[in-house]
């Protein structure tokens, strides 16, 4: 039997109606840029796996490293105990986060670094006497699934069945260069009927929203108001994070720098499950006291798991590397190239690109799990191509290891797609 036949009598996958689309495509093996399946069919990554192979498959110098850390120290509990390579990763990740950042919190994924923000923020204010309970998020938003995370997003395909158990949530839309003083004028009035606890935001650019940017300037004023109005500010890096915007940081493109951030995905270069929230020195401050339920009583299992912080490490040791930055700026280029060569076709609506990530909107009408997404998806794996649709939106977010080749065979790729539109 095939994976294909076995995984159909157990596996529920997620993003996934089986009824609809029970196949799932059995992948043996991946290095660099490329996947095999089990047909000997290769697939070129073109979203690096949503977001996290950004130095691509099974990475000799990450794989090396993490298999030395595998035979010095699998894994030890966090709560009383430290080791080498949390304390190594805590000190390389200061290095390049935002200079605010002070203090590093281990999650297990994406969403649950979320979670953990959201959870910080209520109780920094409820250890300090003021209870909060509203957060203020962008339309359209994406932080994950997990409770809370799911309340401060706000696309309803994904939490429409949940939405009567959420915590409050007041949105606004994303700065376009227009509206900045309407945003603020909304913003004055929220604070003015809320007693709100904190903004979380994707910087820049919303990844599950389409890969849509948003102005850099109108974002900065919304967190100095959020600074001035002693609200807390929490930028979700999750997909941003690690060089993908051309900087280390999406938050490194502004200039008022987030109170707290979420990073995952990139963070151990795909090889494990880990997430950090960082934050400010005064918001962990907010949590030392004589009273012991003043402490951050949050914790997960494989918290700081030392083989995961060692893919991380070497992953950060990559990122800041003379090659892995002259192959960002390179893959930039290469994408401006394709922008301008393909805006003005008559299928396309409309482009944008920021550093690594290029997305294309096509004029037809916008459906995220529907006919045109299925048949799009196709036409890229039958050319070796993995590419996934979000609607009306074709998307890139390459490996920074991606050869021009590569990368020119995933953009005539997309080309030849518009045919079929």
């Amino acid at each position: 039997m095939t994976l294909q036949e076995r995984d159909k009598k157990h596996l529920w996958h997620p993003l996934k109606q089986h009824q609809l689309n029970p196949e799932s495509l059995g992948i043996v093996k991946a290095k660099g840029c490329i996947l095999t399946d089990e047909q000997g069919n290769e697939y070129i990554d073109a979203i690096a796996s949503w977001y996290t192979c950004m130095y691509g498959h099974c990475n000799d110098f990450i794989v090396d490293r993490v298999y030395s850390q595998m035979q010095q120290l699998d894994h030890v509990m966090f709560s009383d105990f430290t080791h080498e390579p949390a304390v190594k990763l805590s000190e390389e990740l200061i290095k390049i986060l935002p200079a605010n950042q002070n203090r590093i919190y281990f999650n297990d994924n994406g969403s649950t670094a979320v979670e953990s923000s959201i959870k910080m923020a209520l109780q920094y204010y409820f250890n300090k006497g003021e209870k909060r309970s509203t957060f203020i998020a962008f339309e359209n938003g994406f932080h994950g699934d997990t409770f809370g995370a799911m309340s401060v997003s706000g696309l309803s395909v994904y939490n429409g069945p949940f939405e009567d158990f959420l915590i409050e949530v007041k949105r606004i839309p994303t700065p376009n260069g227009s509206n900045h003083n309407t945003i603020l004028d909304q913003l004055k009035t929220l604070t003015s009927k809320h007693k709100i606890a904190g903004f979380i935001y994707e910087p820049l650019l919303q990844g599950a929203a389409g890969m849509t940017i948003h102005d850099a300037n109108g974002l900065n004023d919304i967190l100095k108001f959020c600074k001035d109005n002693g609200i807390l500010s929490i930028a979700d890096e999750v997909m941003t994070g690690f060089g993908k915007t051309g900087k280390y940081f999406a938050s490194d493109h502004i200039e008022t720098k987030p109170d707290i951030m979420c990073l995952s995905k990139a963070l151990t270069a795909g090889l494990l499950p880990m997430a950090i929230t960082s934050c400010r020195e005064n918001i962990y401050e907010g949590f030392l006291s004589n009273d012991i339920t003043k402490g951050f009583f949050h914790c997960h299992t494989y918290s700081a798991n030392p083989v995961a912080c060692a893919a991380a490490i070497a992953g950060i040791e990559l990122l800041t590397s003379n090659e892995i930055q002259d192959n960002i700026k390179r893959i930039q280029a290469t994408h401006k190239s394709f922008e301008a060569k393909i805006k003005d076709h008559p299928k396309i609506k409309g482009t944008r690109h920021l550093g690594v990530v290029l997305a294309l909107d096509l004029n037809t009408k916008m459906e995220r799990y529907g006919h045109l997404r299925d048949k799009l998806l196709k036409f890229f794996m039958d050319r070796g191509v993995f590419l996934r649709p979000l609607g009306n939106t074709i998307y890139i977010q390459v490996p920074y290891i991606i050869t021009e080749q590569q990368l020119e065979k995933v953009h005539k790729t997309i080309e030849d797609s518009l045919a079929i539109v």
